[in-house]
């Protein structure tokens, strides 16, 4: 476990080299999505969609019957749940998503888990010292469903020589 610690930055992120092709992370952190989650990131974002802030509105006109988690707010929680595990400290930008799926619907109250697998990685070619990562990010409810997927391009730095 020391050595492991010894291989990380110190804020607890991998370096490029120490990502490995088909490692699966399930990480540690979960969380329970909250209708104040879903107001205050639909309100910022300025989504005025009745589908995430009108619970009225989904009893009423949805099939859900309740209102749904705003997805670009399941999305960056996805991604954030990684962070501490696998890229905190290491990242230097993420390049793109691709990919971005919400197969079934994640509401109020449910709780939720994330896994990132690493699909591949190379060499920057533009920048010595950073490689590019890819990632399989997926997060499920407390059930299992799975609600979001995506694949992430991230800029990581390499180990400092």
């Amino acid at each position: 476990m020391q050595q492991d610690t010894a291989l990380r930055h110190k804020r607890g992120g991998l370096y490029f080299e120490d990502f490995i092709a088909g490692t699966v992370y399930e990480h540690r952190l979960t969380r329970t999505v909250t209708q104040m989650d879903n107001m205050l990131f639909s309100n910022m974002t300025l989504n005025p969609q009745p589908l995430h802030i009108d619970r009225h509105f989904c009893e009423q006109e949805t099939e859900w019957g309740q209102p749904l988690m705003n997805s670009l707010f399941t999305l960056g929680l996805m991604i954030g749940i990684s962070v501490t595990d696998i890229t905190l400290g290491t990242t230097i930008a993420n390049l793109g998503m691709t990919d971005v799926r919400f197969p079934n619907p994640l509401f109020e109250g449910d709780t939720v888990h994330c896994t990132t697998e690493v699909l591949g990685k190379r060499e920057s070619k533009s920048r010595p010292g950073a490689g590019v990562v890819e990632l399989h990010h997926k997060t499920f409810k407390q059930d299992g469903t799975l609600v979001a997927e995506c694949k992430r391009s991230a800029f990581i730095r390499m180990r400092p020589a």
